[in-house]
């Protein structure tokens, strides 16, 4: 499989976090060929700020091959990640990122700041930004124009909490 096709494996993750309500968000982790990890947002739903896409698929690697060190994996991405996301790609081990879209208001690689790369880092990683740009791009537009059509029409007694993310 290619950047593409796993990427379309990070948007079925997105897809159920859009289902759920959630900031649709999704990732996988790839290691020698195999999707070892799978994740989507579930920040509302577990109650945890802490339970975005990328954590939860890292979380899901290492405990498939008993290792916090993801040496050679790759994770793709919907969005490129945010501070934390990016901050727990170094502490993995990660070896490459692949994203969809940009995230302008908090992306931690190549919009606000780029942890992954930061040279007085122990690691560093590898990335591959735009992967199916367009279509990630989409999932999340769309899931905030029908939040903002729910708010306007007062179906919706609370925006989702801290649902920064608005790409357009």
């Amino acid at each position: 499989m290619d950047h593409a096709g796993y990427m379309r494996q990070a948007l079925a993750e997105a897809e159920k976090a859009y289902a759920l309500g959630e900031v649709p968000i999704g990732a996988v982790v790839v290691l020698d060929g195999e999707i070892i990890g799978r994740g989507h947002n579930l920040r509302e739903v577990l109650k945890d700020s802490t339970a975005h896409a990328e954590i939860l698929a890292l979380r899901e690697a290492a405990g498939k091959i008993g290792d916090w060190r993801l040496n050679g994996a790759t994770l793709y991405s919907t969005i490129e990640p945010c501070p934390m996301c990016a901050g727990a790609l170094v502490q993995f081990r990660v070896k490459t990122l692949v994203y969809g879209a940009a995230d302008p208001k908090a992306g931690a690689v190549d919009s606000v700041i780029d942890v992954v790369r930061q040279p007085r880092f122990n690691h560093q990683v590898e990335v591959v930004a735009g992967v199916l740009e367009e279509e990630c791009r989409q999932i999340i537009q769309r899931f905030f124009r029908a939040l903002r059509g729910k708010k306007a029409n007062g179906e919706m007694a609370e925006l989702v909490e801290g649902a920064r993310l608005e790409i357009e």
